[in-house]
């Protein structure tokens, strides 16, 4: 840290230009003479695309720009005072004091830490002037230094370090804010650490004390009961049910999707920061937030359905997994017929094990191995079987809390008994919720309170959203599922692609999403069935999620000077999370470029699925992509399905990023010197 800034990085009274990439373009020289970067294309590259994204001018004349690079061996802090001055994007106008950041790819923490004080120290009066009157590089050197709390090298002879250099603001932790927050998502695959992470880095910049709690499937961190007791606010970034959220009781909150964690993390700190000083802030009771809604916060009843719905897909998910796999799997051993004969083979009648059937010591006439495939079909479509009251009880669960999950339940099993398939598993999932969250209103006597969610509120939401179910919405529901199934039965030939077609667009639109969740439900909903037509839906959803993910790392391969290094990196992951069906693989690029990202998403994942349904590609597990190649009828059109939808997705987005003049650091370089 000593060796941060030198005296070779600084730049006093020269003319750069009026071009911010210009000053850039200067510094980046600066770093790379100086021995810290092994390559200026590469370093100039990274540092224009960040500057792309967003100005990195703040008020009082002065500019931050900064970016993280393997090009760069050792941290470290460029700076050039221009006359003129250049804008760099703030509304006060240029900036005739300009940082620029190079941190080594990876060096998250660093980069941000360096950011942080620096732009702290930025906002004191006293020290901009002493850097504006310093007469030397050295002086320069030394204020730095001094606001960094580094140590510097001896002053050379005549400077002066103005007495006005800021040490790093002293906070005790009495006074410092402290935040807890927690995201989740609906897979729980990429959303939810990239908002904890957005969050993460803003609370660090901003000086608050944050710690984050990930609710996902790819390892969880648990905030301690402590943390939570000391925590000023509560930050909710997620899109479906947080956990164990009367660990958090009588806290102020923030609540919104896990996306706005992503977007807008500042805001959300920002927000939480003020509810804690706000005696009529929401706050949090076991199931739910309550209080008057602030206005950022959307408390409003479509939000607390969308997040019910995300709740119940979420948690479903697993057993259409679990079931889906192991019908495939007795599919292989036992064949096809299995799903005919299972049954026979176990002696199963009315649902219940007669006894009459094979054991796995007397198998009888089917033999070892089909009486074994039998009872993996018969467990598999058991746990399947579950899908509709999971999705019912997780419904309920999200908009009421743990009493609502016994109604739901059981508003899902009655849908399934009077054939009103996932549809009546949603209308009676939201039903029973919403009848056990108005039950949990009326403030009651503590003798009877305590009875509510054990007793009273399960009987209560049970009777009425089961019984309209079975008595009056069960039926209309189940006739429009069985026009919807007889419909999908009859499609062949150009009504199968343009099934297809929609299917996939929908896959592709929002990459995890609601809209990517409602074509995937739709998907799994109808596997059960077991007919060809169910197996081809699946098939082109799962081909069709593969499609962005594997498209972002096909074009980072093939045109890598138009990325970052940290894209570049984004796109090495993509070809695994592509190829196991994961479609957050692309989130990083759809965030960050959505205009370009979105559009080229939608069309190769729209032809990879009218390819599947054209093909008759069928697919009877619900999940896997490349790793269910064995189990998927005309796999080499499922392959082609796949590729041909990559490809044309790399190419939409190549073209747009190169008819948006989104060209590299490395091309403006050698347009620039073509000029000269």
């Amino acid at each position: 840290m000593s060796a941060l800034i030198t005296v070779d990085l600084v730049t006093l009274d020269e003319n750069l230009g009026d071009d911010r990439f210009a000053v850039i373009r200067h510094l980046t020289g600066k770093v790379v003479d100086a021995g810290r970067a092994t390559s200026f294309d590469d370093l100039y590259r990274d540092a224009e695309a960040r500057e792309a994204k967003t100005d990195t001018g703040i008020p009082g004349g002065i500019a931050i720009p900064h970016c993280r690079s393997s090009a760069v061996t050792e941290a470290t802090l460029a700076m050039a005072r221009p006359a003129p001055g250049v804008s760099f994007g703030a509304k006060d106008g240029p900036a005739d004091l300009i940082f620029f950041i190079a941190a080594p790819d990876g060096a998250d923490q660093e980069h941000l830490t360096l950011l942080s004080k620096l732009a702290r120290s930025l906002v004191k009066k006293d020290f901009v002037a002493a850097l504006r009157s310093a007469s030397s590089k050295q002086e320069i050197v030394e204020l730095v230094n001094s606001a960094l709390g580094v140590s510097s090298a001896p002053k050379a002879e005549g400077a002066t370090v103005a007495a006005a250099a800021p040490a790093e603001p002293s906070e005790s932790a009495g006074q410092r804010k402290r935040l807890v927050a927690v995201t989740s998502c609906p897979t729980g695959i990429a959303h939810t650490y990239m908002a904890a992470d957005s969050l993460s880095q803003a609370a660090e910049e901003m000086g608050v004390k944050l710690d984050v709690e990930t609710q996902g499937s790819s390892g969880n961190e648990v905030l301690s009961q402590d943390v939570i007791d000391a925590a000023d606010a509560v930050i909710f970034a997620a899109s479906v049910d947080v956990r164990d959220r009367n660990r958090f009781a009588g806290k102020p909150v923030v609540e919104s999707p896990v996306k706005r964690g992503i977007d807008e993390p500042r805001v959300m700190i920002e927000e939480a920061l003020a509810a804690s000083e706000n005696p009529d802030a929401r706050r949090v009771s076991g199931s739910r937030a309550e209080g008057s809604s602030s206005s950022s916060d959307d408390g409003s009843w479509g939000s607390r359905v969308y997040r019910s719905l995300m709740t119940g897909v979420s948690y479903m998910i697993p057993f259409v997994a679990a079931g889906g796999l192991l019908i495939a799997i007795s599919f292989i051993m036992g064949g096809y017929e299995i799903a005919n004969n299972a049954q026979d083979i176990l002696g199963i009648k009315d649902g219940v094990v007669s006894g009459d059937g094979a054991s796995l010591f007397h198998p009888g006439d089917a033999g070892l191995w089909q009486y074994l495939a039998a009872v993996v079909f018969v467990i598999g479509s058991q746990a399947i079987g579950l899908l509709v009251p999971a999705l019912a009880g997780f419904i309920a669960y999200g908009m009421a809390g743990r009493p609502g999950i016994a109604p739901g339940f059981a508003a899902g099993l009655v849908a399934n008994m009077v054939g009103a398939g996932f549809l009546g598993g949603i209308v009676g999932g939201l039903l029973a919720g919403f009848v056990a969250y108005l039950l949990a209103q009326p403030k009651l006597p503590r003798w009877l309170a305590g009875m509510m969610p054990v007793v009273i509120i399960p009987l209560l939401a049970t009777l009425i959203s089961s019984g309209l179910m079975f008595l009056i919405l069960g039926q209309p529901i189940a006739w429009i599922m069985t026009v919807l199934n007889d419909f999908l039965m009859s499609m062949s030939g150009a009504s199968a692609v343009i099934l297809g077609l929609v299917l996939g667009a929908m896959m592709g639109a929002d990459l995890g999403g609601p809209i990517n969740k409602a074509a995937y439900l739709f998907a799994t909903a109808g596997l059960s069935a077991g007919t060809d037509v169910s197996k081809e839906i699946m098939a082109a959803v799962i081909a069709s999620g593969m499609v962005t993910p594997l498209a972002m790392a096909l074009a980072t391969t093939v045109r890598r000077k138009y990325f970052t290094e940290a894209e570049v990196s984004n796109g090495r992951a993509a070809w695994l999370l592509g190829a196991s069906f994961i479609s957050e693989g692309a989130i990083p690029f759809a965030a960050a470029d959505p205009l370009r990202v979105i559009p080229s998403s939608i069309v190769g994942s729209a032809v990879a699925g009218a390819i599947c349904m054209g093909s008759h590609v069928g697919s009877p597990a619900p999940h896997g992509g490349v790793w269910i190649l064995f189990l998927v009828e005309n796999w080499p059109m499922y392959l082609v399905s796949v590729i041909v939808g990559a490809v044309i997705t790399a190419i939409v987005y190549l073209v747009l990023k190169r008819i948006g003049n989104a060209t590299s650091g490395q091309e403006k370089v050698g347009e620039t010197a073509a000029a000269a």
